[in-house]
């Protein structure tokens, strides 16, 4: 099989930015990977890690799906042709991809949340997840099944 994982191409993903919120914040559902149409002033700001997804989403406008509030700083050695850290970014999808997407954010009620952002092959790629919004009471329901994990862990490393 070689030194691939088991997804087939995790070795060569580049990890720029994730977003440890939204795993607190919503159920995932299903991850879908898009490419996003940068300019060059992003790409190099993307590769020395300054980007920010805290409170961004992507929404789907017509045949095109866009990722809006992920917070881009602007490029260090730019000069005044540098970018607004947070304009819509396109992302790149087969089209019957976001026909599908479209139809399940309209019908059932979810949203389209970019979990990490990372190189892939050379290639800037945001992993989008379909997710739906955990209440209060889910949200503690995790947290006291990850503090049961953890305690039980610790006791059978102790043993």
């Amino acid at each position: 099989m070689g030194a691939k994982g088991p997804k087939g191409d995790e070795g060569n993903r580049k990890v720029v930015c994730k977003n440890r919120r939204a795993w607190h914040e919503y159920e995932i559902l299903e991850t879908v990977e898009a490419g996003m149409a940068l300019v060059g002033t992003e790409v190099k700001s993307l590769r020395e890690g300054r980007v920010n997804l805290k409170d961004s989403y992507a929404k789907v406008e017509g045949e095109e799906v866009f990722l809006v509030d992920a917070h881009i700083s602007p490029y260090s050695h730019g000069n005044i042709m540098n970018h607004d850290p947070l304009r819509p970014r396109k992302l790149l999808l087969h089209k019957r991809e976001i026909r599908r997407l479209a139809g399940k954010v309209q019908e059932r009620g979810l949203t389209l949340i970019p979990l990490q952002i990372y190189f892939k092959a050379g290639r800037a790629k945001v992993e989008l997840a379909l997710a739906k919004g955990k209440r209060l009471y889910d949200k503690r329901a995790a947290i006291k099944k990850r503090d049961e994990r953890r305690d039980l862990q610790r006791e059978l490393k102790g043993r």
